[in-house]
């Protein structure tokens, strides 16, 4: 399947995405990704170090003629989020994505694709390999563990570049130009509870909600999509009235991730089973409708199960299902001052509740830090509430917009002159690296773009092909036009 994806143009960059694509590369887990990337930049025998955290810096002189130019660092990341769908046998540890082309879409088989940030990284490869395209002295730089905690970014030392302006090539709608992005925190709540054996004369079930849209918890926080974790929780907060006893909850996964999956097991009452039966196919079709248009695929399921050993205690059944109740998920705050910026959202991200222990994960995102810390002071309380330990972690700063910059002025209006019409300058609500990298090269200029990319952080990834050649040769021009040094 990979080669009809590798025939496609520009044919050296598909290549490199393909081979990228063979290698396992999940967050925290980039042992081979960063051996592939070093062993690639040696191969061509250019400057290649690895620092001291993983991130991969490769050094390239200018192509004749372009000496004198400024130098640039482009940059992208190398981890992809590893997501899957439930039906899919696929092991991410050892397999390669597989790829197929559908239309004008280049998409994977129940997985993610990792367009995000692999066709960045890919543009990058096609730079440093060729021979042939006009560019600048380049400063690779490859980092890891953006998807799940900037990690290489935070870690990355001042000194190790000397770029005068960088190009994240990390943004997923070829109009836009993004020059600013939120900053995030992670919020975590965990504790234990009480088991009792489970009671006499209860059916056992299986509720699940699944096939939910997904997406991005930033950059499709503002779309309005369900959130598994909350819709289960207002199933099972009802629920209580049949008398249920819950045994476990398992929903959602990565932070970054809108929840588009939720399973529960749980026991109702011999007296009371038709009742509830009735009720959850009476709310598969009331949350049918309330998600119609975002969550088209939206199921809410019912199965018998053999009865589980152990439930919680009835007390805590309502100290955790208001608990997540007021949990605050999705957008809190727009921007009063750019125009359709989500500024303050929340991402309740994963629900874990077994064998007497119980973890909640949450992503916090705003590109104001007093708010963010201030909605994570919120999120904090409410769980506490519960007697739950709540910790922060994770934390890394938006990036300030800065629309005067030179590198701002020359691409903006370089889109219009190749395309004829104005690019979307903006800031978005999703966390890209630039912020934290300008805290040890604060005189960079830097800004972000990319093709267009859909239901990244999901299993419905897919990248565009026209939308890449478009951003290729936009991407090529810029190398161009780079002015002099300083």
């Amino acid at each position: 399947m990979s080669k009809e994806v590798r025939n496609l143009e520009p044919k050296v960059l598909w290549n490199h995405f393909a081979d990228l694509n063979e290698v396992p590369r999940p967050s925290k887990k980039e042992e081979r990704v960063i051996e592939f990337m070093k062993n690639f930049g040696e191969s061509l025998g250019l400057d290649t170090q690895v620092d001291e955290i993983g991130n991969v810096i490769i050094k390239k002189p200018a192509s004749p003629g372009m000496e004198n130019r400024a130098t640039i660092v482009m940059q992208s990341h190398l981890d992809m989020v590893h997501q899957k769908n439930a039906d899919t046998d696929f092991d991410f540890s050892s397999e390669g994505i597989k790829m197929f082309v559908d239309g004008d879409w280049v998409k994977a088989q129940g997985t993610t694709l990792g367009a995000d940030n692999g066709i960045g990284v890919a543009s990058i490869m096609t730079i440093l390999s060729s021979s042939d395209i006009p560019h600048p002295p380049v400063e690779a730089l490859f980092t890891i563990d953006e998807e799940t905690g900037m990690t290489g970014a935070i870690k990355l030392k001042g000194g190790l570049l000397d770029g005068d302006y960088m190009l994240n090539l990390d943004t997923e709608d070829d109009n836009e130009i993004t020059i600013g992005c939120a900053g995030g925190i992670d919020v975590t709540a965990e504790g234990s509870y009480k088991e009792e054996t489970a009671p006499s004369g209860m059916k056992a079930y299986k509720l699940s909600v699944k096939g939910l849209t997904g997406g991005h918890s930033g950059m499709d926080i503002h779309l309005g999509r369900g959130n598994a974790n909350k819709l289960m929780n207002r199933l099972l907060h009802q629920a209580l009235d049949f008398g249920i006893r819950i045994s476990s909850i398992d929903g959602g996964g990565l932070r970054n991730a809108i929840p588009r999956e939720s399973f529960a097991e749980i026991l109702v009452p011999e007296s009371n089973i038709q009742a509830f039966e009735s009720f959850v196919k009476t709310q598969a079709l009331v949350l049918g409708e309330e998600h119609h248009t975002t969550d088209p695929d939206l199921k809410v399921l019912l199965s018998p199960i053999e009865t589980p050993s152990k439930v919680a205690s009835a007390a805590f059944h309502g100290q955790l299902l208001r608990a997540i109740y007021a949990c605050p998920n999705g957008i809190y705050r727009m921007s009063p001052d750019i125009e359709d910026l989500v500024q303050t959202s929340n991402n309740l991200a994963r629900v874990e509740v077994k064998n007497g222990a119980y973890t909640f994960m949450c992503l916090t995102r705003s590109s104001v830090d007093s708010e963010k810390m201030d909605l994570a002071a919120a999120i904090k309380s409410s769980f506490e509430l519960m007697g739950a330990k709540v910790s922060y972690g994770g934390s890394y700063p938006g990036w300030t917009p800065k629309p005067e910059a030179t590198i701002v002025k020359l691409m903006s209006g370089l889109y219009t002159e190749m395309f004829g019409k104005e690019a979307h300058v903006n800031a978005c609500h999703a966390g890209l690296e630039c912020g934290i990298l300008g805290t040890n090269y604060p005189d960079m200029e830097m800004i972000s773009f990319g093709p267009n990319i859909r239901g990244a952080h999901s299993p419905d990834e897919k990248v565009q092909i026209s939308s890449v050649q478009k951003y290729w040769e936009f991407l090529l021009e810029t190398l161009k036009r780079i002015p002099g040094k300083n």
